[in-house]
């Protein structure tokens, strides 16, 4: 196994592109292998590291279609539907919490709200 080309950070040769890089194109890296490593120092920790794929491998972004659309869209839905309480939060429930924000901090004072 070869060890790959190490740049540091703004040092990449033109040719090759992180994968935002490559989305911003339009492209994908399309299941080429990471053909170097960008690293950006840091000072109390290790250097945040990057993956760099080749821009002329690189394949163009596959379209929405719209079968993904709904799929997507049902995904996003079942994310903001409470567990507890089975209503749609009107956004997307956060892992941390696991539940709404009504379900995960009762009101002590019952539903009919604070007394101040």
């Amino acid at each position: 196994m070869s060890t790959l080309p190490v740049y540091r950070w703004r040092l990449a040769p033109d040719g090759l592109a992180t994968r935002r890089q490559l989305r911003a194109a339009g492209l994908r890296p399309g299941g080429q292998d990471v053909a170097a490593q960008l690293e950006r120092p840091r000072r109390r920790r290790g250097p945040l590291v990057a993956y760099l794929y080749r821009v002329d491998l690189a394949l163009p972004v596959r379209p929405m279609t719209p079968a993904r659309r709904a799929a997507l869209a049902k995904a996003n839905a079942a994310r903001r539907i409470c567990p507890a309480c089975q209503r749609d939060a009107g956004y997307i429930i956060t892992a941390a919490l696991g539940t709404c924000v009504p379900c995960a901090y009762p009101d002590p004072n019952g539903p009919e709200g604070s007394t101040r």
